[in-house]
């Protein structure tokens, strides 16, 4: 077991850079797959979901090359080229990768069974089956709702006018992978507008899709065409710096080339109405992607209401934003948040649990929860294997009054390879500890 140990320590200061976007990374693997010809993807997040995502294309005869500069060159096989894989599918922790291959895969012509690490296991699917089973994917979880998936090969899929029940960036990018091996156009509606990396790779890759508002559409039986791709930085990563440098005392910070997706930048939405000193420098567009650097300085933060219209596009970012209402003066209110309960942990129990245990009130609610700001102490921390709830209150410890302890953290190179490492170039006194239990 892997814990973090965080002694309190004032500012951050700098320049930094966090890893590659986790959900372009896989997104551009998966399109540069099925592509015909060559792709080259830059800024690949080295971290292990996208590696379990990069496994399981080479188990299905896809050739990689992945350099050590986090470079990967794909040599697509088109959408017929896949070869059904002679054993399950690992997926390791990966939701991302677990729901959207289920919609890939689909109606590609393979057989095969998708797994994954305890915690992956028990997480819901039928959000993605049920839909992909009325689109006529011969597709099966367990009776649980759960994995394992089953996906049989030969099912003709067709397309669908489906109305989103929730807001979910997964259950339509999903369902935009199947629709294109699926005959005719698929249209779906979003209740709300949620990350569209899906929508803008497929442009990079030539394929014609149609945006309009909250309705995307397309039709199947198109060809994707091998392109290259420039991955920015995270900002789901990049949020745990940004809440360090809000909260910490003469914090002058620059995160350098960070997406700035309008569908996922909430979390700076959200902060500068707090109150948070947040600068977007060298705006640019890259690989269809807006990005930026981002500068953060100490600032006063106040309590607000979190707009639900904005709980989509933050909702991987809200055990940070949650840090950053601790140390608010006043009340912030989340709600809307329920989606936070199926992620690779209970997140607002988890985040409950953790701010209650550094000594901030906090009022849990069923889709969310209102924590009001105070003085944070010193504690142990249950991470519940979750990286986002690790690297959260590893931040805590900036501005805590006592050591900050977090048990079992190894799931952070899931997402933040060199997490440890960034965290303490930029100010933290964090140190790794180690324990082996003998079976």
């Amino acid at each position: 077991m892997i814990n973090y140990c965080i002694s309190p320590s004032g500012k951050l200061s700098g320049r930094i850079h966090v890893p590659g976007d986790k959900s372009i990374s896989h997104r551009a693997l998966m399109l540069s797959a099925i592509a015909e010809g060559q792709s080259r993807i830059t800024g690949f997040l080295d971290g292990e979901d996208t590696m379990a995502t990069m496994a399981v294309f080479r188990a299905m005869g896809v050739e990689i090359q992945h350099s050590s500069e986090n470079e990967v060159v794909v040599d697509g096989v088109g959408m017929e080229g896949l070869t059904t894989p002679i054993t399950a599918l690992n997926l390791g922790n990966s939701g991302t990768s677990v729901r959207l291959l289920s919609g890939l895969l689909s109606g590609l012509g393979i057989e095969c069974e998708l797994v994954g690490d305890d915690s992956l296991m028990s997480r819901p699917m039928r959000r993605i089956v049920d839909p992909l089973q009325k689109m006529h994917a011969s597709i099966t979880c367990s009776k649980d709702g759960t994995l394992p998936i089953y996906i049989k090969g030969g099912a003709s899929l067709t397309a669908i006018d489906f109305e989103m029940p929730v807001a979910s960036a997964q259950l339509k990018s999903s369902l935009l992978l199947a629709a294109l091996s699926a005959n005719g156009r698929t249209c779906i509606h979003e209740p709300v507008t949620t990350r569209d990396h899906t929508e803008r790779m497929l442009k990079q890759f030539d394929y014609q899709i149609e945006c309009e508002g909250s309705t995307i559409a397309l039709t199947g039986g198109g060809v994707l065409k091998g392109t290259s791709i420039e991955v920015p930085a995270d900002i789901s990563s990049a949020a745990f710096f940004i809440v360090g440098a809000c909260i910490a005392n003469e914090a002058d910070i620059i995160i350098e080339n960070v997406g700035v997706n309008p569908n996922r930048d909430a979390v700076i939405h959200i902060l500068r109405e707090m109150g948070a000193d947040i600068t977007l420098l060298k705006e640019k567009v890259v690989s269809g992607e807006p990005v930026a650097d981002i500068r953060v300085k100490s600032s006063e933060l106040h309590g607000i209401e979190i707009s639900e219209s904005l709980v989509p596009s933050a909702i991987d970012e809200f055990p940070a934003i949650m840090v950053a209402a601790a140390c608010a003066i006043g009340k912030t209110r989340l709600t809307g948040a329920g989606e936070l309960r199926v992620k690779e942990s209970d997140r607002i129990t988890a985040i409950v649990n953790g701010l209650q245990t550094l000594g901030i009130d906090v009022d849990e609610q069923p889709d969310g929860m209102t924590v009001t700001g105070g003085l944070i102490s010193g504690g142990e921390i249950n991470s519940f294997t979750d990286h986002r709830i690790a690297m959260a209150f590893a931040i805590a410890g900036l501005i805590a009054s006592d050591p900050i302890t977090i048990k079992d953290c190894s799931n952070v190179e899931t997402s933040f390879p060199g997490f440890v490492d960034v965290a303490k170039t930029a100010g933290l006194d964090l140190v790794v500890e180690e324990q082996v239990y003998n079976v």
